[in-house]
């Protein structure tokens, strides 16, 4: 039945017309420039035009490939004898043919955004489509997270925050020669591995085990046991740690509101000794900025949709732009740490400061045993904070353990490329794991530990 623009209005559809459409092709601009390209009559005949539905039409499905084949005979070929090329012509009609992937009469060269087959398309608009689909996945027994998995996985993110240049789909399958990869000439095929990696990571198709691809780290029968465990550690240790530091702060809040009036009222001494030196705060202001920096540009990355995500790129998918702030906020709060210790091994002073911050004593277990009783109302008024109390170097350790873990796993998703010449890839795998619930850990930490030691406990409030 032909479309009828008018009966479409009316039932509230817009129908875009196959001349209209047609007109917006590379193969029309083709034929206005006066080149060889597809007409109407090139695909649909002259004279003996067939509806789509009719076997004999040359725009039926199952001819598509070969109306194509006229102009397209390479490409044609290589079809032919892929994967989808087979099954289509053994009558599987969810094998896709020419149109499933370049659409039908708009039909748009690669390097056209709005074309299916344009990078950052491909995952989503033209593989997806399939791939991700349960009925397509369980009828022929595919892997049902292959799409999830890519566009977990540091390719996926980068090409969903707009890297055209970022692996997808067909830089490694191929675009119409995809063969399985039990197949000596598939590009995915063992032999050819490290051709196909190496065209993007020099060297590391030669030197590194190729591990499962496409798996969700959460997958224990499919993803590396290194990485499945340490997401699970990682799970429970977040909600562990954050939910045994609300309820410290909860039960702390809760207590020192109540009688808010009375510890108000508690002489404060005229002058307070000083904890921490210039060189100390100078170096707490930059650690503070560029943690900031780091945990909003790393979760960007990990969001990129997210509107709160293009804030700093003003709107546009520049991923090198916002994954370069992390990089450089990574680089100064490596700094940071590197003049801490050079700080440390020059003024004794500084020493004497950090070395009561990581001597754990029976002085803490004291403290801490007192403030459980207070939290649990056994006393009435909290105890007396010696000048380093548990909180504070809970603290410290825990920033100087995770800028040593995410320093070495960031430089790792970094340099990739240095990583898969010596090691196999699950290692890069787990580094990503380790990154990114660290980052969740320490971030979580910062908001319920740290803000409110210093900002929201009532007996500093607004601020220490």
């Amino acid at each position: 039945m032909p479309l009828n623009p008018e009966l479409g209005a009316k039932a509230g559809v817009k129908l875009v017309q196959p001349l209209a459409a047609y007109e917006a092709s590379v193969h029309a601009r083709g034929v206005a420039k006066g080149e060889h390209a597809a007409t109407c009559s090139a695909c649909h005949g002259s004279h003996g035009i067939l509806p789509a539905a009719d076997v004999k039409s040359q725009v039926n499905r199952k001819n598509v490939p070969a109306t194509c084949s006229a102009c397209h005979a390479e490409v044609a070929k290589a079809y032919a004898e892929s994967v989808h090329g087979v099954a289509a012509a053994a009558g599987i009609g969810e094998s896709p043919v020419c149109t499933d992937c370049h659409g039908e009469h708009r039909i748009l060269g690669p390097g056209d955004e709005g074309s299916p087959v344009y990078a950052s398309n491909v995952p989503k608009m033209t593989c997806g489509r399939c791939h991700g689909d349960l009925r397509v996945t369980d009828k022929f027994g595919l892997k049902n997270t292959a799409v999830e998995a890519f566009d977990d996985s540091f390719h996926g993110l980068a090409g969903r925050s707009g890297d055209i240049h970022v692996a997808n789909c067909a830089s490694c399958h191929g675009v119409h020669d995809i063969l399985p990869s039990s197949d000596p000439r598939s590009h995915i095929s063992p032999a050819n591995l490290a051709a196909t990696c190496g065209a993007c990571h020099p060297g590391a198709g030669d030197s590194f085990a190729i591990g499962a691809v496409h798996v969700l780290p959460g997958s224990k029968a499919e993803s590396h046991p290194s990485v499945y465990w340490t997401r699970i550690v990682y799970l429970w240790l977040i909600g562990l740690t954050i939910g045994g530091m609300l309820l410290h702060n909860g039960l702390d809040f809760f207590r020192k509101s109540k009688h808010a009036r009375l510890l108000r009222s508690l002489p404060i001494p005229d002058e307070a000794p000083e904890r921490m030196s210039g060189m100390f705060r100078i170096s707490h202001a930059l650690l503070a900025s560029s943690f900031i920096v780091l945990v909003y540009s790393g979760f960007a990355l990990k969001y990129p949709e997210a509107w709160w995500s293009r804030l700093a790129t003003f709107g546009e998918p520049l991923v090198d732009l916002r994954g370069g702030i992390h990089r450089v906020a990574a680089v100064i709060m490596l700094g940071v740490g590197l003049m801490h210790v050079v700080h440390l091994f020059l003024s004794r002073r500084a020493r004497a400061c950090i070395g009561s911050m990581v001597r754990p004593g029976m002085a803490d277990f004291h403290e801490l045993k007192e403030k459980v009783a207070y939290l649990a109302g056994r006393h009435p008024m909290p105890p007396e904070s010696p000048w380093v109390g548990y909180p504070e170097k809970m603290e410290y350790l825990a920033v100087v353990w995770g800028t040593f873990v995410m320093g070495a796993t960031g430089f790792m998703l970094w340099f990739p490329d240095v990583v898969l010449r010596h090691a196999p890839k699950w290692v890069t795998d787990l580094a990503t794991v380790i990154h990114l619930y660290e980052a969740i850990l320490a971030a979580l930490a910062i908001l319920v530990w740290h803000f409110y030691l210093v900002i929201f406990d009532p007996m500093v409030y607004p601020l220490d």
